[in-house]
C-alpha cells in the first residue's frame, strides 16, 4: 500500500503531466472506472454463487430420488390378497406340518369286571419292578 508521502509525490507529477484544468475531469473518470469494474465484479460474483447454489440444488433432488429409490427397492413386494384365476394357493409351513401333541405317558392298568362287558381303566398307578442290571456288580 502507498503511504502519504508516495501518493503526494503522485499527485505531484500527475499535476505536472496533466495540468490543474484536466486532473479534476481523470479524477471524476477514475472514479468511474473504479465503480464500474466493482459493479461487474459483483455482479458476476453474485451470478457464480446462483450456479452453484443451482447444481447444489440439483445434486440434493437427484441424491433424494436414488435414496427413495434405494428405499422402495429394498422394500418388501406386498402380496396381493386375492389370488389371480386359476392360481394354485400355496400352503404355508406352519399349516402344512401339524404340530406333534406330546401328551404325559401313563400306564394304565385294565382289569376286566364281572358286571361290564367293556374293560375299565384303574387309577391304581402300577409300579414297574426295579431290576439289577447286569453289568451293575456293585450290588450283591
Amino acid at each position: 500500500m502507498l503511504s502519504l508521502p508516495h501518493l503526494v509525490i503522485l499527485f505531484v507529477i500527475a499535476l505536472m503531466v496533466f495540468g490543474p484544468q484536466k486532473l479534476p475531469e481523470l479524477a471524476r473518470m477514475l472514479g468511474k472506472a473504479t465503480a464500474e469494474f466493482r459493479k461487474m465484479t459483483s455482479d458476476f460474483r453474485f451470478a457464480l454463487e446462483d450456479e452453484v447454489r443451482e447444481l447444489e440444488r440439483n445434486t440434493r433432488i437427484r441424491e433424494e430420488e436414488i435414496a427413495a429409490a434405494a428405499r422402495a427397492a429394498q422394500a418388501p413386494v406386498p402380496m396381493p390378497s386375492v389370488a389371480p384365476e386359476g392360481a394354485v394357493p400355496r400352503e404355508t409351513p406352519d399349516a402344512a406340518i401339524p404340530a406333534p401333541s406330546i401328551e404325559p405317558h401313563n400306564e394304565v392298568s385294565v382289569t376286566p369286571h364281572a358286571d361290564s362287558a367293556s374293560p375299565q381303566p384303574s387309577t391304581e398307578p402300577v409300579s414297574v419292578p426295579n431290576e439289577k442290571h447286569s453289568d451293575d456288580n456293585s450290588a450283591v
